[in-house]
């Protein structure tokens, strides 16, 4: 159930960012014997991203490890930018806002550990994933009912596009 308050909060969002590990992945990285990583991608989350984007949104994922596996999830899903090795994440969402001439009030940061707190205390609406640690839990503004890497992005952009009424005109094609 989303409050009033909430929706207040909703409707001024026009770019959305996205921690990728434990957000946009389930938290696990998984290393092969020859040097490769394996992350775990919800396609869900990543037709939601693609539904914000076709509503006009603005997405950057911003991500305290640098891996190529990022940055291919990242071009598929037509990100704006991607942040990597962001060690200070307000200094990047502060750039970001700025390059992008928006308000903090107009993002939605979506986070999961404690790196994340910052730019969330400062973004309109911040969301914690439900497998987030405790601290994120209590400074979000919401709290998905599904965890990072399984549907967490999903579930925040379908209320971005039903409480913003973009819902219907992005999603006509498949009702039909």
């Amino acid at each position: 159930m989303i409050s009033d308050d909430l929706k207040v909060r909703v409707k001024k969002i026009r770019l959305v960012i996205v921690d990728n590990d434990g957000v946009m992945t389930d938290g696990r990285i998984i290393y092969g014997d020859y040097g490769d990583e394996l992350k775990f991608f919800d396609v869900q989350d990543g037709f939601g991203l693609t539904l914000l984007k076709r509503a006009g949104y603005k997405t950057v994922m911003i991500s305290g490890k640098k891996s190529r596996i990022n940055k291919r999830r990242a071009n598929e899903l037509q990100f704006c930018e991607i942040h990597q090795n962001a060690f200070d994440k307000l200094k990047v969402f502060e750039k970001v806002v700025k390059k992008f001439k928006l308000q903090p009030d107009e993002v939605c940061y979506i986070g999961d550990d404690l790196i994340d707190l910052p730019p969330m205390t400062r973004s309109g609406f911040s969301v914690a994933v439900a497998n987030a640690v405790e601290d994120v839990k209590a400074a979000a503004h919401y709290v998905t009912s599904r965890g990072g890497g399984h549907g967490a992005v999903r579930e925040v952009a379908d209320i971005l596009l039903k409480i913003q009424g973009q819902w219907t005109e992005v999603t006509t094609r498949y009702f039909r």
